[in-house]
């Protein structure tokens, strides 16, 4: 079940945060962060480093601090399939301003291209159904950016989106690897003292 996605993967990125201006946005391990800081650093980026599986947890506990905020998980299927058990505890929670849009290129990217279950016959939009998130949809071209983010900006309802983009090793874009001003600068955004 190798995908024959087309899909490029900065080029949706980019579209869908220029559509979202307003998101807080938690980038996933590897090639989701570099496509994200590809697209055009903002403070409203909270780029994770070595957090392999944590994602979609962060952006759970964001989305509830900041309810009045959309914020969007921006990771990849090795990732989402690392912390798989986040979609149930997200699927309890229902927080109508979180969005999670999975980039599947079918394989684990930052560890040599190996297959990941996705490419074996693992649907994540319909595990992320099973754990209770009804707005959960695969986009297989460019034009289904739109209507994600018309959703994402909306905050009317728990999204999740598995994007099936091409299996390419783009050259990697390295926003700072400073935790700490990571943290400080994102901390500024939400209009909070550096810590």
């Amino acid at each position: 079940m190798v995908s024959s996605a087309s899909i490029d993967r900065r080029e949706f990125v980019a579209r869908l945060l220029a559509l979202c201006p307003n998101a807080l946005v938690v980038t996933g391990l590897g090639s989701p962060t570099y496509d994200v800081f590809a697209s055009g650093d903002s403070d409203r980026y909270f780029y994770l480093w070595g957090a392999m599986g944590g994602s979609t947890s962060i952006a759970l506990g964001l989305a509830l601090a900041q309810p009045e905020r959309p914020v969007l998980a921006i990771t990849g299927d090795g990732e989402q399939l690392m912390g798989v058990g986040s979609l149930a505890t997200v699927g309890a929670q229902q927080p109508p301003n979180l969005s999670v849009v999975v980039l599947d290129n079918g394989h684990f990217g930052e560890t040599g291209m190996q297959r990941s279950h996705s490419s074996l016959g693992t649907r994540l939009a319909q595990v992320a159904r099973a754990c209770g998130i009804e707005q959960a949809t695969e986009i297989h071209s460019l034009d289904g950016v739109e209507a994600l983010a018309a959703r994402i900006n909306a905050r009317t309802g728990l999204n999740f989106a598995q994007v099936h983009i091409k299996a390419d090793e783009l050259p990697r874009a390295l926003p700072s690897r400073d935790g700490v001003f990571v943290k400080n600068r994102f901390r500024q955004a939400l209009g909070f003292a550096s810590l």
